[in-house]
């Protein structure tokens, strides 16, 4: 499966390099006063489109990341384990860019090919998958947008 998130480090702030001291395990904590409890965190996703759309990967498709935490998707425990984490640069309250939709259509369509079980009834928000635990990516992720830009299921499975 594919899970979506937003994520902005400051929360609300772009471009720091805080998100990827975080993912790399080396965010100050004095940084920022959010970040005492959070630098201690020892979190990843395999990728991360920045509001221009370049992507940065983390973690090798083919290894787990620790994105989803306390999850379930149809049934099954810890998504982590079976799971593709991709963090869009936002917040749950600003519009994402054009550029991220269409980087992240792009990653997609490309996860799609290498992977032929994934579609995109396999694809969630990490508010699906920890409900009343999370929110992103929020209500400002346009999911029809995205879903626009991909195939239908019956054109992605063999």
């Amino acid at each position: 499966m594919l899970v979506i998130h937003n994520i902005s480090l400051p929360a609300g702030k772009f471009g720091t390099g805080c998100i990827e001291q975080l993912f790399t395990n080396c965010l100050p904590p004095d940084a920022h006063s959010s970040f005492g409890e959070i630098s201690k965190l020892r979190v990843s996703s395999h990728l991360l489109i920045d509001r221009a759309g370049a992507v940065t990967q983390f973690v090798p498709f083919t290894m787990q990341a620790w994105h989803a935490g306390r999850s379930r998707f149809r049934g099954r425990e810890r998504c982590n384990e079976f799971s593709i984490g991709i963090e869009v640069e936002g917040t749950d309250f600003e519009p994402f860019t054009d550029a991220q939709y269409e980087t992240l259509a792009q990653v997609t369509r490309a996860l799609f090919r290498a992977y032929p079980g994934l579609n995109v009834d396999r694809i969630a928000g990490h508010s699906d998958i920890s409900p009343g635990r999370k929110t992103d990516p929020g209500p400002c992720f346009d999911w029809e947008r995205y879903q626009s830009g991909l195939p239908e299921p019956a054109e992605t499975e063999p």
